[in-house]
């Protein structure tokens, strides 16, 4: 009996494999490149000019098909993010609402609104309470400019990638002539970190499918696309970066303070412990155990 099961096993491990061959045998993006980021570990933090570099790669790029419909405007002058101003927080009896940094931002966009008086449909500059106005009116809309491709909300991009930042980085930067033998349709681009199974696409061996698949969007940077106002070099690199590092902002705003709130706790935690051990010895000093 412990023969017949054996052979049985036998045999269903040989077709299991034989079944998963061709899905190992096909292609698989790339790990996402490593970035040393400055918000890394418990007491990273974001680096302010780089979340600014961000948000004007992102103003002047990205807001052209991207929304980010979670995150205000007033945001962007809170504590950890890119025009933080002391002046304007609470401790001066003010708030990032009152930031003209943040003033001059939201009056560049016009959001939907009613008139009051009226009720007609209008449009009005707006302020720092409004959320980043979407590119396009609706999903159909968005779909018929971008090919059929839905752009995503960047809001929570950062947060929902697996890698994070990382993966953001390593898209942006991924971009590559297909290789020869890559079957490559309209409004497709060939990205070795973009997932994806290319081997309906591809003429050659199974054995050797071409890491990555295809991503709708065009590669959306290129060096000296922006001028960065405190003179860093626009370079591919740099403005992936920047860009990168603002959408991990923007996906968790509150990440400096959260970190700064777990390490205070933590620092209470060890004085606690002490002085919980301390009273221990005290209590039981004249006690035989």
């Amino acid at each position: 009996m412990l023969r017949k099961l054996s052979a049985i096993a036998a045999v269903a491990g040989l077709l299991t494999a034989g079944l998963a061959g061709p899905a190992l045998a096909s292609g698989h993006a790339l790990p996402a490149k490593e970035v040393k980021w400055s918000f890394d570990g418990p007491l990273g933090k974001f680096d302010q000019a780089q979340l600014q570099r961000g948000y004007k790669v992102y103003r002047e790029v990205c807001s052209a098909c991207h929304a980010m419909s979670l995150v205000s405007f007033r945001n962007l002058g809170d504590k950890g993010g890119p025009f933080y101003d002391e002046k304007y927080s609470a401790k001066h009896g003010k708030t990032s609402n009152d930031n003209p940094k943040v003033k001059a931002i939201a009056k560049e966009y016009e959001v939907a609104d009613i008139d009051s008086e009226t009720g007609d449909a209008i449009k009005r500059p707006a302020t720092p309470a409004d959320h980043f106005v979407s590119p396009f009116a609706n999903e159909a809309a968005a779909r018929a400019s971008n090919g059929g491709a839905l752009p995503p909300d960047m809001s929570l991009l950062a947060k929902a990638r697996e890698e994070g930042p990382n993966h953001i980085y390593s898209i942006l930067t991924g971009y590559a002539a297909p290789p020869a033998g890559l079957k490559v349709g309209d409004n497709q681009h060939y990205n070795k970190y973009m997932a994806g199974d290319l081997t309906s696409y591809w003429s050659g061996s199974h054995e050797h499918v071409p890491p990555g698949g295809f991503i709708a969007m065009a590669p959306p940077l290129k060096a000296n696309q922006v001028t960065f106002d405190d003179g860093a070099p626009a370079t591919l690199d740099q403005e992936a970066k920047d860009v990168s590092a603002f959408l991990m902002w923007a996906a968790e705003p509150k990440l400096d303070e959260r970190k700064q709130t777990g390490f205070a706790v933590m620092i209470y935690l060890l004085l606690f412990s002490g002085l919980l051990y301390a009273s221990y010895r005290k209590v039981w000093k004249n006690e035989s155990h």
